[in-house]
């Protein structure tokens, strides 16, 4: 199974993320922008949580606050959950199901973000490459 860094290095992607200086409103707005679920939140370069469409719908949408008025620091999730380049697509996918989170940041070892792995890009690496390990068997009992 590939290594987070081999598929960071294949899907060379945008990180986006937002300070936690940040209305909601503006973090919701690049999120709709960019059409994802969730962006790493930085104070200077440090990760410092995350926020995510979840994060809006269960602290802000249904408490009744603004997200003109609230900043992403006051809602967003502190205790990050993170992965290095050095581990496995899989072990993304049992933390992601241990922890039932949707997207994991990747940190360097100066602790600095280089990637996010969603639940989707796991599903589809997996799904390669059990169609590869199918394809490899067929073909080896064909020969």
């Amino acid at each position: 199974m590939k290594t987070i860094a081999q598929f960071l290095s294949e899907h060379n992607r945008s990180i986006h993320a937002v300070s936690v200086h940040a209305t909601v409103r503006q973090a919701l707005e690049l999120m709709a922008e960019k059409n994802i679920g969730a962006l790493v939140v930085l104070e200077g370069q440090q990760l410092v949580g995350m926020f995510s469409e979840r994060d809006y719908a269960r602290k802000v949408a249904l408490k009744g606050k603004s997200s003109v008025d609230t900043q992403v620091r006051d809602i967003m999730t502190a205790e990050v959950i993170v992965m290095t380049a050095g581990q496995s697509i899989t072990e993304c996918m049992q933390t992601m199901t241990d922890h039932h989170i949707r997207h994991l940041p990747v940190l360097d070892a100066q602790q600095q973000v280089v990637g996010l792995i969603s639940i989707g890009d796991v599903v589809r690496e997996i799904l390669q490459e059990q169609s590869h390990t199918i394809e490899q068997l067929k073909s080896y009992i064909a020969n």
